[in-house]
């Protein structure tokens, strides 16, 4: 069966290159960027094709996608229409939605199709399910609903509306919060504060704010800059903070009690469903509170422990924690990894991980037992230990070495290490038997 084309224009960097990952394996996908060298290697880590012109991956591709910087995308779109195939579909992925569906609308023959889509997340994010994604085509043409049953096959939250209702939307939960966020770390930057200095007195919803604000002002400032800039609605939520802000700070500095709790009381009312925000933050500050009881509990045990974000998997022996460091042994090495950054394998995930990269070990062991022992017993017994993968009887021996009324059974044991298959002697003689 051919595979559809997938060409994603500026594929070899952030979004574009998050794309990739979730489309390869169900596409045949080709990838440009502005940067050939740095596409090349990228398209080699990826296991896809790289192509120079934009012109010829929209010439071939059924799918093209524009995952180009915002101020870029609409130059973009101008630019390949012209190549798109008959039958074709084009898709962006910008945040802001009023411009590239203008432009697409303009520049597009009638045999293209178009979709401006919006996924609400990250190049970080490493899971579609759950993940919000905002389509706001202006008609609804054979490839929409392929699109549309993707999505949602993927366990996609998708939404569904105009361009300038998303962009409206988007000012609160982009420009507002990124604004706020960065004003919030730019005062804490002018006020000389040490961001170290406060972990000693942080209380868990402070932890889990500065992390947020940390989250946002790490992005790419350029990206960050024009989430602000090209959203048009971005002045009038910029200037309404602005004024809340001095609104506040002169109630505060006038002494105006009443004044200062009324403000509070209208802006909690208008927060919505109070409880359900108190459950979602419970939940997260419970989260972080569980996980770190569960790695001191753990120092001197065995773990596994999963870089969420490299997906590698640590095993050891977990030595020390402090508030930001797990320290794991293995052997003689020691490994340091930021608690932050990890996840606690569960016991039968570490269980399986074992099993599947581990070079486990095989050895026979012969037993002398009472003539009547029930060998299928003792089996399916060994068998029971977690570390144990498999059991074989191998052979019986009742000959002129074994007493009267004894039997010598010899097991074949599959397990983990060989520490492991040499405790099940330990087993054996609990069952009576005297190891040969």
């Amino acid at each position: 069966m051919v595979k559809m084309i997938v060409g994603i224009i500026g594929g070899s960097d952030g979004l574009g290159k998050t794309l990739v990952y979730y489309f390869r394996d169900e596409f045949e996908v080709y990838i440009t960027g502005r940067d050939h060298k740095k596409g090349r290697q990228v398209a080699d880590e990826l296991n896809v094709e790289y192509i120079e012109s934009n012109e010829e991956i929209t010439r071939m591709s059924d799918i093209v996608i524009i995952s180009v910087p915002i101020q870029h995308t609409c130059d973009v779109i101008r630019e390949v229409a012209p190549f798109m195939k008959s039958g074709s579909v084009m898709i962006d992925v910008t945040s802001v939605k009023e411009g590239p569906t203008r432009t697409m609308g303009e520049v597009l023959p009638e045999s293209v199709e178009y979709i401006p889509t919006h996924p609400v997340f990250g190049p970080r994010t490493t899971r579609l399910d759950n993940q919000v994604i905002v389509l706001t085509a202006d008609a609804k043409g054979k490839w929409y609903s392929k699109v549309y049953d993707y999505l949602a096959k993927k366990n996609m939250r998708i939404i569904e509306t105009s361009a300038e209702k998303h962009d409206f939307m988007m000012s609160i939960v982009q420009v507002l919060t990124h604004f706020s966020f960065i004003s919030t770390a730019s005062a804490i930057e002018k006020l000389r504060v040490d961001i170290s200095e406060t972990e000693d007195y942080e209380s868990p919803i402070y932890n889990l704010m500065i992390d947020m604000i940390a989250r946002i002002v790490s992005q790419n400032p350029y990206l960050t800059y024009n989430i602000q800039s090209v959203n048009t609605n971005g002045d009038k939520v910029r200037n309404t903070f602005a004024d809340a802000v001095l609104e506040l700070r002169d109630v505060i500095n006038n002494g105006d009690s009443d004044e200062f709790v009324n403000i509070a009381i209208r802006a909690t009312k208008n927060m919505g469903d109070i409880k359900n925000a108190l459950g979602r933050s419970d939940k997260a500050i419970g989260a972080l509170s569980y996980e770190y009881s569960y790695l001191y509990e753990s120092i001197g045990q065995e773990v596994g422990l999963k870089h969420i974000y490299s997906g590698k998997i640590h095993v050891g022996v977990l030595e020390s924690i402090d508030g930001k460091t797990a320290v794991l042994k293995d052997g003689n090495k020691r490994k340091e990894l930021r608690i932050a950054n990890i996840r606690i394998l569960l016991p039968e995930e570490l269980h399986q991980w074992k099993i599947e990269n581990w070079k486990t070990k095989t050895s026979s062991i012969s037993c002398v037992f009472p003539k009547n022992v029930n060998a299928e017993i003792i089996r399916k017994t060994v068998l029971m230990h977690e570390n144990i993968l498999d059991v074989k009887l191998v052979d019986e021996y009742d000959g002129p070495q074994i007493d009267d009324d004894f039997i010598s059974l010899t097991f074949e044991i599959t397990g983990l290490t060989k520490e492991d298959v040499n405790r099940v002697k330990e087993l054996f003689t609990a069952f009576g038997g005297v190891i040969r």
